[in-house]
This record gives C-alpha cells, structure tokens and sequence, in this order.
C-alpha cells in the first residue's frame, strides 16, 4: 500500500477585518482636526450678526488687531504699503473678496480707513463677524 503524502505546509493569515474600521476612524478623525484649523487666522474677537454667511471661494484675509497692526494673510503690513501689498497679492484677479477682520471695540473710523483702499481700487471687501 503506498504512502499518501500530505501537504502539510503552514500558510500565515493576517486578520484584516478590523483594518478598515481603524482606517475609517482615522480618516473621519484628520477630517474634523483638518476643518477646525485655520491657520490664517490671528485671534480676535470679531463682531457679532444673527446672519453670517460662509464662503468658500479663495480669499484674502485682511486682520486688524486692537493696537492697530495690520496683517495680510498672517504678514505683518504697515497701513502705509497696504494698499500696494494688497494689490500685489491679488495680482489681476479684482473679483477675489477680501475678509476684513476688525475686533468689536475698534472705532469705526479704523474700519473706514482701511474700507477706502477697496472703494479707491474698486475691490470686494466683506466684514468677518461671529454668531450671535
């Protein structure tokens, strides 16, 4: 009577049922951080409107601070260069908002200053505001 042989050989399994709950985890997790960070904004407390609407076109981002420093996009700008600075970012694109991001308790005189560069170069410029 002959031998039967078996093949008996060890074949390795790696469980990879669980990889796809970790992977969705993971993902849903950088989704929520990724849209909690903004990282042109410069802390401020900005004033408050029952009706805010959101944008989702490309801006420029214009930051006035309570002691009266002016930044564009996180760079420190003296009011001075500007009007020059923020028509160089915006290159030849006019139709491009820029968000004006003033706090609460400044006078509104600051907010005109800064409002007559976009009404002197024709430019759309949208005031940043908190919910109420």
């Amino acid at each position: 009577m002959p031998q039967i042989k078996r093949n008996k050989r060890f074949h390795a399994e790696i469980a990879t049922s669980s990889l796809s709950d970790i992977m969705f985890f993971l993902l849903l997790f950088f989704l929520i951080i990724s849209t909690l960070a903004n990282p042109n904004v410069i802390k401020m407390t900005l004033p408050q409107a029952k009706n805010n609407e959101k944008t989702n076109k490309q801006h420029i981002t214009l930051s006035v601070t309570e002691e009266k420093k002016f930044y564009l996009d996180k760079q420190e700008v003296n009011f001075d260069e500007l009007e020059a600075t923020l028509l160089s970012k915006l290159g030849g694109t006019k139709d491009q908002a820029v968000i004006v991001r003033i706090p609460y308790n400044m006078q509104v005189q600051d907010l005109v200053d800064v409002l007559q560069i976009g009404v002197k170069n024709n430019l759309k410029f949208v005031i940043a505001t908190s919910a109420k």
